[in-house]
């Protein structure tokens, strides 16, 4: 089964890329093969049509809290959600998540997903610090248009497999220190120590879903990259890939809201 991690951005250019990880699992022995940076949608969307078998974790958030869906009056079918989602610019979108912070108290204005606690990501419907509902804007109904299946969500083409994933939980699983930073006057020796540390407990198999990751080549690529772009993808692809260990257990992912989602490994 070919395997791939992608770090995904809402705004793809040639200086902020979608990256891609890709690699097979032998046991429990990751080798990464490849690294892809895609500088446009229409490639990503190319990309997300070739043929399988395989399976992807994704770095986007695919839904939204039933809390806020209900609220607003959304669709509460995830389809449906993701077609009014495109009918919304985005502008529009951060108007309405906007209205609903507002009405709440302080130290709760952001509506969570069940899967956000244990996962520990930041609220889908967040649109600053990070801007992830730009990302699930962007990336979620490409998933749908593209015909990819969704475990729990949506029944696409079962040789086209896409689990969402959250290369922050890996990445805490080692280390709390920073390890990346867009800004290169932040990209800094301890942040590239940070990065070390992670890949060093990768290769090793020390994180809590005891894959041992084979860098070949990359792994100085990985070191150096100060955005850390590529280490996000690997760290996906390792996510996708313990849950591909656990197919015939519907990947890993626990009894879920079909709306909300589940981050795998969470």
């Amino acid at each position: 089964m070919k395997l791939h991690g992608v770090d995904f951005t809402s705004a793809p250019t040639r200086r902020k890329c979608i990256t891609i990880a890709s690699g097979t699992l032998h046991v429990d022995v990751l080798q990464l093969q490849t690294l892809t940076s895609l500088s446009e949608f229409a490639a990503f969307e190319t990309w997300l049509r070739q043929p399988g078998p395989w399976l992807a974790g994704f770095d986007l958030p695919f839904s939204l809290p039933r809390e806020l869906v209900e609220h607003l009056g959304w669709p509460t079918n995830w389809q449906s959600l993701m077609r009014h989602l495109q009918s919304l610019s985005r502008a529009d979108m951060r108007l309405q998540f906007k209205a609903f912070c507002d009405a709440r108290p302080a130290g709760n204005k952001f509506a969570h997903r069940a899967a956000d606690f244990p996962a520990g990501s930041s609220p889908s419907m967040k649109w600053v610090n990070p801007p992830v509902a730009y990302m699930l804007h962007a990336g979620a109904p490409r998933l749908l248009d593209a015909g990819v299946s969704l475990p729990g969500m949506h029944d696409g083409d079962l040789q086209r497999i896409a689990l969402e994933a959250y290369p922050g939980m890996v990445a805490r699983s080692i280390t709390k220190a920073s390890y990346k930073s867009d800004d290169k006057a932040k990209q800094t020796p301890e942040r590239r120590q940070a990065r070390v540390q992670i890949i060093e407990a990768l290769e090793a198999g020390r994180t809590p879903w005891n894959i041992r990751l084979d860098v070949t080549q990359f792994r100085n690529e990985l070191i150096e990259d100060g955005s850390a772009d590529l280490l996000d993808a690997v760290l996906c692809l390792l996510l996708a890939a313990w849950g591909w260990q656990r197919r015939e257990q519907n990947y890993g992912l626990p009894i879920f809201d079909a709306l909300e989602g589940w981050i795998v490994g969470a």
